[in-house]
């Protein structure tokens, strides 16, 4: 398995990236600069700059934040009923998406970097590979139980992906969340006639 990073945010960190969270909001990647980080963070670029040497740095950083978020809220879900934990983690990526319209601009625009900018790359790999092993682990629990049919569990969790990846991506482009909550329905869809 592939897992987030074992790296804990000091409050100072914590506040950089909460900082950076309300300036990719706003700004989106594009138009993000230190400056308007430190803006937010309430001090000056050099306070930012002597945690993170480049803008690059810092976001890089801010994916494994991100990643660190989405970890602990699927942790907090005491479930061990297959069914209710595949409907937790399919509402995570695409319902809660939602929430902050502003942010998956931003995060849609750094994976357009990801091709050119290695650190970035690795992060949005990372996350994905975590993400197939939480469906896939899902799934074969699932299978496991009896609850779901024997399926190529690979094959259901590359299909889940590439219905959410598509969905974020169309909510983006289109400025229409509604493209997320048909995703979700898609995403039930698709499971209930793979697993059930």
């Amino acid at each position: 398995m592939v897992g987030p990073s074992d790296r804990t945010f000091s409050d100072q960190t914590e506040e950089i990236m909460q900082a950076t969270y309300r300036a990719l909001r706003e700004h989106g990647y594009a138009d993000l600069t230190i400056k308007r980080i430190a803006d937010e963070y309430g001090k000056s670029t050099a306070a930012v700059h002597y945690y993170y040497d480049t803008k690059d740095d810092l976001l890089a950083a801010f994916l494994d934040y991100l990643l660190e978020q989405f970890v602990d809220s699927i942790h907090d879900v005491e479930t061990t009923d297959p069914e209710a934990r595949l409907d937790i983690l399919l509402d995570e990526l695409l319902v809660k998406l939602q929430e902050n319209p502003d942010l998956s601009v931003a995060l849609l625009e750094m994976r357009s970097q990801a091709p050119y900018k290695e650190a970035f790359s690795d992060r949005f790999r990372q996350n994905d590979e975590y993400i197939r092993y939480l469906l896939k682990a899902v799934i074969n629990h699932g299978i496991d139980e009896g609850v779901f049919n024997d399926v190529n569990a690979e094959h259901v969790t590359r299909s889940l992906l590439t219905i959410i990846d598509g969905a974020r991506t169309r909510a983006v482009m289109l400025d229409d969340t509604a493209e997320l909550e048909t995703a979700r329905q898609t995403a039930g869809e698709y499971a209930d006639a793979m697993l059930r």
